[in-house]
């Protein structure tokens, strides 16, 4: 799907909502996207993030067949259509596999910080899906967690919102939207209101977005909250590269990366050539025979891929060798480390034919263990 699509142009539009004792922040957003803004999001699925005590008041008060408000906003306003939302879009936090009534201690904000994280990140996993996000309701660390879970996986088609709406209808037991036809409220002190007198407002709310630091991992939802926090936290910390050939171990930063031996070979040949003050080198003047002194030392000598290499850079380094395995290294990082990558991987200089790639770490951050040559 083409990124110069609008929001509102994406065949699968979905609003997620967070809510606790405050069902009408679904309909008050809905109404919203599709009545006061321009151009209208029409969503095509709505989905709720809530305890046990808010899915129960979202079935009887938004999904009942009697006076469910949703939809009686969707028979009040036919251009909304008919969006998704049933039972299985209800999303309830929980907690050891037990589902929450409430939010309360630190380890039950931990859980909702997870199903969170693990919910945006799956929303966002289609190419073809807009979302929009409201943080309206629900606990404020619900809504905290869920602006900052927007923040790390949002797209440039996704957007956050919070939902204004005007006084004395926030928070209203029986204000859900401004009805077509106006109906008459009465507030707790008595007082009739009318309906056509309130105003609801859809307040945007800009974010940084930090998708693009996140490793494959994270972006697929395989890690919770406070993991993925650390890990984009990395990228802001020194690089720091340990490789430990005989143990075949790589770590980056605190990140521990798994490679296949050559490849270890490979990256560990780079740092070698960084610490002895040569970082930059062009394929034709590649110390071939390094490279292999390093590789032996990871698989042995009695080894058919090192035999392989041996034969097949017996007469130098090999320019499709060295672009290949080039690649191959770079891209395991860049999936292992998102952002925090950066530091890790190779830059270009010169120009061609003439260009030279090479590893800048400084030596000092770069720790090889079980290689000892003498032009280290």
């Amino acid at each position: 799907m083409s990124q110069l699509l609008q929001p509102h142009e994406y065949p699968r539009r979905i609003l997620l909502c967070v809510t606790g004792l405050s069902p009408q922040i679904v309909t008050e957003t809905l109404y919203a996207l599709a009545m006061a803004r321009t151009p209208p999001f029409i969503p095509t699925e709505v989905h709720l993030l809530t305890t046990t005590d808010g899915a129960r008041l979202a079935r009887a008060a938004l999904l009942h067949p009697d006076g469910g408000h949703f939809h009686a906003l969707l028979n009040d306003q036919p251009q909304i259509g008919h969006p998704r939302f049933d039972e299985d879009c209800i999303h309830i936090i929980s907690y050891h596999q037990e589902k929450l009534a409430d939010i309360r201690t630190p380890a039950e904000n931990a859980a909702a910080a997870d199903t969170i994280t693990a919910l945006v990140a799956q929303l966002t996993g289609d190419a073809d899906t807009a979302l929009h996000v409201s943080i309206a309701g629900g606990r404020k660390t619900m809504g905290f967690y869920l602006g900052y879970a927007f923040s790390l996986f949002a797209r440039p088609q996704d957007n956050l919102s919070h939902i204004l709406v005007s006084s004395p209808f926030e928070g209203h037991p029986d204000f859900f939207y401004p009805p077509r036809q106006p109906r008459r409220l009465v507030t707790r002190d008595g007082h009739h209101i009318d309906t056509a007198e309130a105003v609801v407002t859809l307040a945007e709310i800009p974010v940084v977005r930090l998708r693009h630091g996140l490793p494959v991992a994270l972006i697929t939802g395989r890690a919770g909250f406070s993991e993925t926090v650390a890990t984009l936290q990395q990228s802001f910390a020194p690089p720091r590269l340990l490789i430990d050939l005989k143990q075949r171990y790589l770590v980056c930063g605190t990140t521990a990366v798994t490679m296949k031996p050559q490849l270890l070979a490979w990256l560990a040949w780079w740092a070698t050539l960084a610490r002895q003050g040569r970082p930059e080198t062009a394929w034709r003047q590649a110390d071939a025979g390094l490279f292999l002194d390093i590789y032996r030392v990871v698989v042995g000598i009695d080894v058919t891929d090192y035999e392989k290499s041996v034969e097949l850079l017996s007469n130098g380094m090999e320019k499709e060798f060295f672009q290949t395995k080039n690649a191959k290294m770079e891209r395991i990082l860049k999936d292992a480390l998102g952002l925090a990558a950066t530091p890790y991987l190779l830059i270009t200089a010169g120009k061609r034919p003439h260009t030279r790639r090479g590893l800048t770490l400084p030596p000092e951050s770069i720790q090889i263990s079980g290689f000892d040559n003498r032009r280290d």
